[in-house]
């Protein structure tokens, strides 16, 4: 099976993976206690106000009945009205989640830029002073909450040196790159714990292959082994990693973005579940899901252009 045919029955299989997840997004939000009308319209509403408005939202249908226009709205790409803001969800999100979903790059870049040349230098150190000193500094990172790292690292290089800025998110492309820095930093340094460790393995464990003594036996030098014979073969396992924590790093993202400041869609997200904004809720969700599971989708290809036994 080509890479081509792999990639086709990969987003053949996308399809019930989005089903799923249109019914448990629907699912979940009905759950949340309260209701949108008493929301809007405070505790002394009258019943036949929270009637009206109930009527007004669709929501006096029976549940498959409010299922089934959930999922043609979908369809037709349109989300709904923010109750609380009293826009387009679809307008609401395009406006957060660009922040978001840059912060959540900024985090995946440097946590690989910290993760893969030290777990190269603790593997080829292994059991040394460098391996135990290494662990040890990114057993601290893993180990600490991600919103108690924030504060940290809020208090110390933005309130004591003045390094970074407090909150915000800025104008320019620069500008944001500049606000969000300590945010991705504080995602990056638990990921990059985790990538760190799994890499460290997965390179000391190929080290000790038969191809590579193989390699070493014809005289390739140490460069060329590391790079394309011990490289290509530990990142895979390290890869599935990365590619699963995409997730833990969007969920992160709600408490940084609350911690920082930072005007993303997890804020948007905590604001909308308090206020009962079902649809902004709805929406936000679903489109976190997709994001994820297109994620997971080209952590497959990769591993497969890595590993071509994956797509047979």
């Amino acid at each position: 099976m080509t890479l081509l045919s792999y990639v086709g029955r990969r987003l053949i299989q996308l399809i019930p993976t989005l089903l799923i997840i249109l019914v448990v997004v629907f699912t979940l939000v009905h759950l949340l206690p309260g209701d949108p009308a008493s929301a809007m319209l405070g505790d002394r509403a009258l019943d036949s106000d929270v009637a009206r408005i109930n009527r007004n939202l669709g929501l006096d249908r029976p549940l498959p009945v409010q299922f089934l226009y959930f999922v043609r709205e979908v369809a037709r790409g349109d989300l709904g009205n923010s109750i609380a803001n009293k826009i387009p969800v679809v307008d609401l999100i395009a406006q957060r989640m660009p922040v978001t979903l840059l912060l959540t790059v900024m985090a995946a870049c440097i946590s690989l830029i910290l993760a893969v040349p030290l777990a190269f230098l603790a593997a080829l150190c292994h059991n040394g002073a460098v391996d135990a000193a290494i662990r040890g500094v990114f057993q601290v990172g893993l180990s600490t909450p991600v919103f108690y790292l924030g504060l940290l690292l809020l208090t110390l290089f933005a309130a004591t040196f003045h390094l970074f800025p407090v909150g915000g998110y800025g104008d320019s492309f620069f500008d944001h790159v500049y606000h969000l820095f300590l945010p991705a930093l504080t995602l990056a340094l638990s990921l990059s714990a985790v990538l760190m460790r799994n890499l460290r393995a997965a390179i000391i464990g190929v080290l000790g292959a038969e191809y590579v003594d193989f390699a070493r036996a014809k005289g390739l030098k140490a460069r060329v082994i590391l790079i394309r014979h011990v490289l290509r073969n530990a990142l895979i396992s390290t890869v599935t990693l990365f590619g699963l924590s995409i997730g833990t790093l969007l969920g992160g993202a709600v408490v940084t973005e609350t911690v920082f400041a930072v005007p993303g869609a997890g804020r948007l997200m905590i604001d909308s579940i308090f206020g009962r904004d079902y649809p902004v809720v709805q929406g936000l969700t679903l489109v976190l899901a997709v994001l994820v599971s297109l994620t997971f989708l080209l952590t497959d290809i990769v591993q497969a252009a890595l590993d071509p036994r994956i797509s047979r």
